[in-house]
């Protein structure tokens, strides 16, 4: 029996008639399944028990072992091995009830604007409102910005930063609706399938909850389904199909969140399979702060003007899905005017930069007829009106609940809930808590309790005001977390806690409400705010962090007072220019919060050299601020420091591509920069920059509009980070002899390389492109100076690739193990990188046979499947594998390559701790550890100069 796999169904087949044959006739070889998890072949359905039994031919050797293994681990995500217990039929059940609960919870979310035009069901479904907005990581911001979704894929932990409204809760929604769902695609089509447990931090803190062990997973989200059979969130922890989205870490009071970092750091720890996505406020907590675990941080950007249009698209879609056909004329009239604003006014352009407040301005603009206010404060305070004001009037209903109010009654009730939720660090609050609050403040409003208890008006409040959502049965929230902050703020400022205020001024999670304070402030109480920043800043070291945070705060209360005592804003004045130059990354982020306005307090171009560091920071700065004011600024700069080049094009989608590549770029030195272009704009504003030889292409763009921007140009590098509709590659051919590499990626209509063999200086050829047949590969034969070939694809032949006769390094990405066949075909070659080869032995052998090969590289080394005597291949000199991952000895390698002097071990924050020990005694060896995240080694110290440690 101990090859055979007895199954038993949990019900009989169907019974057919005495002439027909069985249901279960002609099973045997099939593969059987309990869920998603492939058990076995069938062998055979014996007669008795009714039919009922399946005996199989387990898998689980089979597919453990080394050659499919191989397989199956270059073919995309790799195969989770899942023990299939007695809990399985009930636990497989139980997900299909949780996942339909999670697309209830999260498929459909609130569009803010469209919940007080006439609409009854105010929810929307949640890929009408998605937008991909863009993020950059953090560690390695060279590549530029990417789609978020994109930079998820390929990132087991993330810890994603974003302003308050920028859609980073919105973000994991999306993620759980469609990963419960199965319908996540290209390259997140991975997560499909797996069971996301959110954790909504802000929801925890207000039903009183402490951070959720496995067990209680399944209801912190508040989740209407059955409670989860005892051990399953376990199990599906331990499997490693748990995606873990944890939102709002800095809703967690900062005198909590060490404890939080320990609840989730042992959580991962002890579950280390666990993909995990959380979300906080961009200054909430410190730099790399989950970095020990493995997490990379990305920040969400601001909207590109583009996404600003999308959205304003998108938002009039959705609202044309239900308005009455006379409005369909109209709100395409509306739609047509806000496009027309966004692309000539920047200052309404600037005031949309995030999901929430593109959706008021569509909103206001639609309840205005196309008139708009000119700031934030009034841009929230018109929202707050909208809301509050004539929604029920225009719905034609009066004095609902039997309560009646106006705005100021409704503001004065729901400020006292806000500034409760802000002293206490909350975001979500309990009927009971709201009561308390209510209590306190009816007193004093005559006609409102005339009305009726505190019950009553809480429940027309929670009804009728557009502003407060129920969360969960008993937990509610603001529409947003910025109302409930402004409205915090006209509380505090009415109530006379001025001190109060500055007494947070340094805490990321009060800023906005000072901020929004200075709005509400009268000629009084704002020059007492403005100077008590500045007091609280002073008290910070000189050029510190805190103090520059504090006093751009001053700034920008100062920036946005109607009216200022003349003394109180020429000391901001000089608290501000005390400020520049920014001395690092962290201060030009904090300063360009201050908006044109910095731009003023910019030291000359002449008074600082291009080498001083001072001047890459200021040509930051001015980049972050961008638009039409940082362009004279951007322009004097680069006449002056044309040398940093590169750093000026960094910035170039926070300007007109036209206008920026003609007034600004066209004064650099580009020779030395890669310039990144991301879209046909910039495409096409490449006729501008004559000096341009290294550029970064991401823009979607044909062939004829790629050939029509580049036919004047001669080139050294092109990358192509992607492109849906490139179809060839005719469009380098006037860089045909000048281009020294090419790097071609996320290509999907890419088929014809003929252009390939034009290319006569080409030297190093990046080519990922694992769905284009092999046989389209040809052309490559054909480069005639071709030194380095990297190439991802579906071959599982050396011999399928066409030999390059030039080239002397090849790296060779395959989807299934490689035969190294053809060797012979490779004069020149003496370094070699493939993923796996198909057979260790068979390699081996093949890179004895040429000792020309003398650098090596394994990406996927099979550790857990050595051979027990393997014959020592010594012409191996540098050698890269991955770390082991499950603590195997790294000391096994000398046996097969004695000769090594320069070994790599790629680690991963998920692997086993890593034991160097073994090498200790390695004569000549210097070892290299290389990975995203500063890895746990053993044995490090008694290597001492003979290891480097290299982060990416």
């Amino acid at each position: 029996m101990r090859d055979l796999l007895v199954c038993d169904l949990d019900g009989p087949p169907v019974s057919p008639s005495d002439q027909e044959l069985s249901v279960l006739a002609g099973l045997s070889g099939g593969p059987v399944f309990a869920g998603d998890v492939l058990l076995g072949i069938a062998r055979q359905v014996p007669r008795q028990r009714g039919s009922r039994r399946v005996e199989c031919v387990p898998l689980g050797a089979v597919l453990t072992a080394k050659p499919f293994r191989l397989v199956y681990e270059q073919s995309g995500p790799r195969l989770r091995h899942e023990k299939v217990h007695g809990h399985f039929p009930r636990d497989l059940r139980y997900e299909e009830e949780y996942a339909a609960a999670v697309g209830a919870a999260y498929r459909r979310t609130k569009i803010f604007g469209l919940d007080e035009l006439d609409r009854h069901d105010s929810e929307w479904d949640l890929d009408t409102a998605y937008l991909s907005l863009e993020a950059q990581s953090q560690a390695n911001p060279a590549p530029g910005p990417q789609r978020v979704d994109a930079l998820l894929a390929d990132r087991h932990r993330v810890l994603l930063r974003g302003d308050a409204g920028a859609g980073k809760t919105t973000l994991l929604w999306w993620l759980a609706a469609h990963a419960s769902a199965r319908t996540l695609s290209d390259a997140l089509e991975p997560l499909n399938g797996m069971v996301p447990f959110v954790v909504p931090l802000r929801t925890l803190r207000a039903r009183g909850s402490t951070f959720p062990g496995p067990f209680r997973l399944p209801g912190a989200a508040g989740l209407v389904v059955d409670s989860a059979p005892d051990g399953w969130a376990g199990r599906v922890l331990e499997a490693g199909r748990a995606l873990l989205l944890v939102d709002g870490l800095d809703e967690v009071p900062p005198e909590e969140r060490e404890e939080a970092h320990a609840w989730l750091s042992q959580l991962l720890r002890r579950y280390p399979e666990t993909r995990c996505v959380a979300t906080v406020r961009p200054l909430a907590v410190e730099p790399d702060w989950l970095g020990s675990e493995g997490f990379e941080e990305l920040r969400l950007l601001p909207m590109r003007n583009e996404d600003i249009q999308s959205f304003v698209t998108s938002w009039h879609r959705a609202a044309r899905l239900v308005a009455e056909e006379e409005d369909q004329v109209g709100l395409g009239e509306l739609e047509r005017g806000l496009s027309r604003q966004f692309t000539q006014n920047a200052t309404l352009r600037d005031l949309a930069r995030t999901p929430l407040l593109c959706a008021v301005i569509c909103a206001l603009h639609r309840r205005r007829e196309g008139l708009l206010p000119e700031t934030r404060w009034k841009l929230y305070r018109s929202a707050l009106e909208m809301l509050l004001g004539h929604r029920d009037r225009r719905r034609r209903i009066d004095g609902p609940e039997g309560i009646d109010m106006d705005v100021e009654e409704h503001t004065q009730l729901l400020q006292r809930i806000a500034v409760w939720l802000v002293r206490e660090g909350q975001s979500e609050f309990t009927r009971e808590q709201a009561l308390k609050q209510l209590d306190r403040a009816l007193p004093g409003m005559d006609r409102v309790s005339a009305q009726g208890p505190a019950d009553r008006v809480l429940t027309h409040l929670l009804n009728r005001s557009g502003l407060l959502q129920e969360h969960t049965d008993d937990t509610y929230q603001f529409a947003h977390r910025t109302f409930q902050d402004f409205l915090a703020a006209k509380e505090l400022v009415e109530d006379d806690h001025l001190k109060e205020l500055l007494g947070h001024a340094g805490e990321e999670q009060w800023q906005d409400v000072i901020l929004l304070a200075a709005g509400h402030c009268g000629r009084r109480e704002l020059p007492l705010l403005v100077e008590g920043l500045l007091e609280a800043g002073l008290t910070r070291d000189e050029g510190s962090q805190a103090r520059t945070d504090i006093h751009v705060l001053a700034a920008l209360c100062e920036q946005h007072a109607t009216w200022l005592d003349r003394t109180v804003r020429e000391r901001v004045r000089r608290s501000t220019a005390a400020l520049f130059p920014p001395a690092d990354r962290k201060q030009v982020t904090a300063l360009a919060r201050l908006g044109a306005v910095a731009l003023t307090f910019l030291p000359a171009p002449r008074s600082v050299s291009t080498d001083d560091p001072t001047t890459a920071l200021v040509v930051d700065l001015i980049g972050e601020i961008g638009g039409s004011d940082a362009l004279p600024y951007a322009r004097d700069w680069a006449r002056l420091h044309p040398g940093l080049g590169g750093r000026f094009t960094r910035t170039w989608s926070h300007y007109s591509a036209d206008e920026y590549a003609r007034e600004v770029l066209a004064l650099c030195d580009l020779r030395s920069s890669v310039v990144p272009v991301r879209d046909r704009d910039a495409l096409r504003a490449l006729r501008h920059l004559p000096s341009v030889d290294f550029l970064a292409l991401s823009a979607d763009a044909t062939d004829a509009q790629l050939r029509e921007a580049l036919e004047e140009k001669q080139l050294g590098l092109v990358m192509v980070h992607s492109n849906a509709y490139a179809k060839g590659l005719t469009w380098l051919t006037s860089s045909a002899a000048s281009l020294m590499s090419l790097s071609l990626a996320r290509c999907p209509a890419l088929q014809d390389l003929d252009a390939l063999a034009e290319l006569t200086t080409l030297k190093v050829l990046i080519l990922n492109v694992p769905l284009l047949p092999a046989e389209r590969l040809t052309p490559l034969a054909r480069v005639s100076k071709l030194a380095s070939l990297r190439l991802t694809s579906s071959v599982d032949r050396l011999s399928r690739i066409p030999a390059c006769a030039s080239v002397s390094r090849l790296a060779v990405k395959s989807l299934l193990p490689l035969a190294l066949d053809s060797l012979d075909d490779w004069p020149l070659l003496t370094d070699l990188t493939v993923s796996a080869p198909r057979v260790l032995d068979q390699a081996l052998a093949q890179l004895r046979a040429h000792p020309r090969i003398t650098g090596l590289g394994l990406t996927a080394f099979p550790w857990a499947d050595l051979p027990g005597t393997v014959q020592a291949v010594p012409t191996i000199e540098t050698l890269t594998v991955q770390a082991p991952p499950s603590g195997e000895d790294v000391g096994c390698l000398r046996e097969i390559f004695p000769a090594v002097t320069r070994l790599t071990l790629s680690s991963s924050a998920q692997g086993a701790p890593l034991d160097l020990t073994p090498l200790h005694d390695w004569p000549g060896l210097h070892v290299a550890v290389a990975g995203a995240h500063k890895p746990s080694l053993v044995g490090a110290e008694e290597l001492g100069s003979r290891l480097d440690i290299e982060t990416y």
